[in-house]
């Protein structure tokens, strides 16, 4: 039986390498196949025909896709689907999403769009899963409060809709430290040099400070069924 069968189909999948081994055979539903973390030329010529894409790899690629949504301006006019490549997927964890792939490109293609927060970063990139800072020494604030002077050994930053957007773990000291957890429309950071690291990809450099903050609009992610 075919996954979209008998359901009004949207959109088009588009299958990033490390989605494609997993996906199951459909007839009847367009892909179109991109690189890894697809850019302007692969993602651009589809904003205007489709008002639904579905993407298949990894929360990095789901992350290039929506960066193309903020660049064109469509976070308004495009919904988006995630099959996830891996079952360790944050975006997955963090929005309940199944990773299974039948399961998982059957409510891309047919559930209803539940906004969430997108996340963005002060260098023009995105964050839709996790967010990771390890190792460092410095000062960091959500919106004003601080949470760290001094070291820590972690910082996570995940999207969230229970508070203003933005959940961050902080993890001082020892391996056995419990973190403290916060909830804030902004994370800044001052340190020394470091490689943070957004759905799985590393920074190209060290930065000495950072910010991760709530877009003024949310991403049009498919979550539940109707």
């Amino acid at each position: 039986m075919s996954v979209t069968e008998g359901l009004r189909v949207r959109g088009i999948v588009v299958v990033c390498p490390e989605g494609e081994p997993t996906l199951p055979e459909i007839d009847d539903v367009e892909m179109v196949h991109v690189p890894s973390r697809p850019g302007k030329a692969d993602i651009d010529p589809l904003l205007g025909e489709h008002d639904h894409l579905v993407v298949a790899g990894t929360d990095a690629d789901l992350a290039a896709v929506a960066l193309r949504l903020l660049r064109k301006e469509q976070l308004s006019g495009v919904s988006l689907g995630f099959v996830p490549s891996s079952p360790d997927s944050d975006v997955a964890r963090i929005w309940s999403l199944p990773t299974q792939p039948l399961r998982a490109l059957s409510l891309a293609l047919r559930g209803e769009v539940d906004p969430v927060p997108l996340i963005r970063d002060d260098t023009g990139g995105v964050l839709v899963g996790r967010g990771v800072i390890g190792m460092i020494r410095g000062v960091a604030y959500c919106d004003e409060h601080i949470v760290l002077r001094g070291p820590a050994r972690s910082i996570e930053v995940e999207p969230d809709t229970s508070g203003p957007g933005l959940m961050v773990r902080v993890t001082k000291g020892t391996l056995f430290k419990r973190p403290s957890t916060r909830y804030a429309r902004a994370f800044q950071l001052g340190c020394i040099p470091t490689r943070p690291s957004s759905d799985g990809v590393a920074h190209p450099r060290a930065m000495s400070r950072w910010t991760w903050y709530r877009h003024t609009e949310d991403l049009r992610l498919v979550r539940g069924l109707d």
